[in-house]
């Protein structure tokens, strides 16, 4: 048995196992990493062998760093990176190539029926009735998105939402407030079944989840795209965007990435309490200007930019094209009426 697992900014670990009667019997660890001492290697190996086939990443991971001396240095990957490969060979958990993809590309609907659709794709895909699935959000109308755990008279002025007509929904995820107009944003979400991410903390899988979108900000013209934890997006330029994550019970992982195109920031201020605390902490008195960070650091259309997305996801991984069923669109308007859309759900943190 083979796993393979690449560390995000680092190197390839691989792992290649025997087992009989519930335990491993052989391994052996390569991949593109540095490791002093030599014999390190072998260490490892023998930390793996004897260990229960069903022994999670954190039990493998202690197993491994306990017969490490203290002088073992491990550049470019750790004991932990050595864990999930052998997880991955052993068929517990998995890799970007043991799944193909669904791609759902942009479609026009009520924002809040996004925030509803965030739930039902999660479900399908632990009870595995849709694949692996990124979608990309379009929108007909303003909302604020706040997180989970915000509170909306924090976040909120009333008045400004009231003044342009904003109305508030809450999230699944936890995070930070989505100020959403038709097209001021680029928005996606990625669900992935648990087994992709097996083993990575949250703040690790925040940028193992989006690696493929590095690749795509780059191909846009952005510059030395990175993530700056726990759940940010920046360039040389500042911040560009917003990660955040849901981990759902039976099985599924939202994943979810807002990106600033081309937003009224007066207009924002006006309606998002926290945004005036951020700016002022910047000593900014009145914003006066857009916060427009993909539009002009790429120049490009937000059309384009989404197709350039669209297109490197599917460059890097097995997709095939998709839509949403009718059936989903119906669960989505009825979890808007029973949930996303009741004031007992929006306050639910006051």
């Amino acid at each position: 048995m083979r796993g393979e697992y690449k560390v995000p900014g680092g190197k390839l670990v691989a792992v290649d196992l025997e087992a009989a009667d519930g335990r491993i019997t052989t391994a052996s660890v390569s991949g593109d990493f540095f490791l002093e001492p030599d014999e390190a290697l072998a260490d490892i190996d023998a930390a793996i062998v004897g260990l229960s086939v069903e022994a999670g990443v954190d039990h493998l991971t202690q197993a491994i760093r306990g017969a490490l001396r203290n002088d073992v240095q491990m550049v470019g990957f750790a004991p932990e990176s050595v864990a999930i490969a052998v997880r991955r060979a052993l068929g517990k958990a998995t890799g970007w190539a043991d799944h193909v993809f669904d791609v759902i590309d942009p479609v026009v609907l009520p924002p809040v029926m996004h925030v509803a659709l965030d739930e039902v794709i999660a479900h399908e895909v632990a009870d595995g009735t849709r694949p692996p699935t990124l979608r990309f959000w379009d929108w007909d109308s303003p909302l604020v998105v706040i997180g989970s755990f915000q509170s909306v008279r924090n976040e909120i002025d009333p008045e400004g939402a009231a003044k342009y007509g904003i109305d508030v929904v809450r999230r699944v995820s936890g995070g930070g407030a989505m100020f959403m107009e038709p097209g001021n944003c680029i928005t996606y979400s990625l669900v992935v079944p648990n087994s992709l991410v097996e083993g990575l903390s949250f703040e690790r899988s925040y940028a193992f989840l989006d690696e493929w979108v590095m690749e795509a900000l780059t191909e846009v013209g952005v510059q030395n795209a990175r993530y700056v934890p726990l759940n940010d997006i920046a360039s040389d330029q500042g911040k560009i965007a917003g990660a955040a994550q849901k981990r759902f019970a039976d099985g599924a992982v939202l994943h979810h990435v807002t990106m600033a195109y081309d937003i009224d920031a007066d207009k924002m201020l006006e309606v998002l309490r926290i945004g005036r605390e951020k700016m002022s902490d910047k000593g900014t008195k009145s914003a006066n200007k857009r916060v427009d960070p993909m539009r002009s650091q790429t120049g490009l259309a937000r059309a384009e930019i989404l197709r350039v997305f669209g297109e490197t996801f599917r460059r890097r991984y097995a997709t095939q094209d998709s839509v949403y069923t009718a059936s989903e669109l119906d669960s989505a308007e009825a979890l808007v009426r029973s949930k996303f859309g009741t004031a007992e759900w929006t306050n639910r943190v006051p």
